[in-house]
């Protein structure tokens, strides 16, 4: 049996476990008592972006309704994996959260020599958010559609580009997937962040760009959008096709953001933390919240977040293979 046989068995049984509600009391208490401590979120990145907003929001929210400290601690690093590693070996008591983002399944096959495997050594809980991610281009762009652009390019080798937030990037990922599907050779141009790519974007120094509707939203109407990742039109842009409905593949994961726990968390402490979350994010003023970062809330089940994730991971593997994609 193959690692990546063993890594699914595990992933599926801690699943199995969740979706029971058993009653396993390995650490001296179960969903009655919990949370009897202090639980900790970590946040991979550092403070004051997405992924901090969302676990702060949380963690608020959950220390509300428990009426228990919750406290977020920022372990940037490493693409993430410096947090994403200190939950996976952290005690399995339920009161150790990962607060983690598409990264975190996209990294695998980036640095094959991670010192955890994210279907062995931890458990999806809730997904909090997600958002598309789309292609735009300048407004000064010939091409209106995607088929046009990618007319465009081709008839101009190695003229035209699309910026990335950097190396391995779902931006990245995405560009690299759109030149093999559509035989086409937009050189990839890698920025430190969104600020810049969408300066040069904005003043055509940059032909093209995959970027996520959060950061996006403020800044559409500045840019001719071109084709939408994921299943579903997003509703900002009800007008712009999915790249789905334009025949290509592998374009259906979104960037999402969601809570974690260290592999063999009692299952119904995980059920609790799971459903209180859940609960959480379907609150009015949660939804708002969520709605005005630009992303569309969670609140799925545990068990419709954990294929989400198992399936992506699957998926970017792939692509990043495929690609030849890896991170200096």
């Amino acid at each position: 049996m193959g690692q990546s046989d063993i890594g699914r068995r595990t992933f599926m049984a801690a699943l199995s476990s969740i979706s029971l509600g058993g009653s396993l009391d390995a650490w001296g208490q179960d969903d009655r008592t919990y949370p009897g401590q202090v639980i900790r979120m970590i946040v991979p990145y550092p403070a004051g972006g997405a992924t901090d907003i969302l676990g702060r929001m949380m963690a608020a929210k959950l220390q509300t309704a428990w009426g228990q400290t919750v406290i977020v601690e920022n372990k940037p690093g490493a693409s993430g994996t410096i947090g994403n590693d200190y939950v996976a070996k952290s005690a399995p008591d339920g009161y150790t959260v990962l607060m983690a983002i598409t990264a975190i399944v996209q990294v695998p096959a980036l640095m094959p020599k991670l010192p955890y495997d994210v279907l062995k050594d931890l458990q999806p809980i809730a997904q909090v958010a997600s958002t598309n991610s789309i292609l735009v281009v300048p407004l000064s762009t010939p091409a209106d559609t995607l088929a046009e652009f990618i007319a465009m390019v081709k008839a101009a080798p190695k003229k035209y580009n699309y910026g990335s937030y950097g190396i391995g990037t779902s931006s990245h990922i995405q560009g690299t997937l759109l030149n093999k599907q559509a035989g086409i050779d937009l050189v990839h141009v890698p920025y430190k962040g969104a600020a810049p790519l969408l300066q040069d974007l904005r003043g055509s120094q940059l032909t093209s760009a995959f970027i996520d509707m959060a950061t996006v939203r403020p800044h559409l109407d500045a840019f001719k959008p071109l084709a939408v990742t994921g299943t579903q039109r997003n509703k900002l842009v009800p007008n712009v096709p999915t790249f789905a409905e334009l025949g290509f593949k592998s374009f259906e994961p979104v960037g999402w953001f969601g809570l974690f726990m260290p592999a063999g968390v009692p299952s119904a402490i995980a059920k609790k933390f799971a459903d209180e979350s859940n609960r959480i994010l379907h609150m009015p003023d949660v939804v708002e919240k969520i709605d005005g970062l630009g992303m569309n809330p969670g609140g799925i089940s545990t068990e419709k977040f954990a294929r989400i994730v198992h399936d992506d991971l699957a998926i970017y593997t792939r692509i990043i293979k495929d690609g030849n994609i890896r991170i200096e």
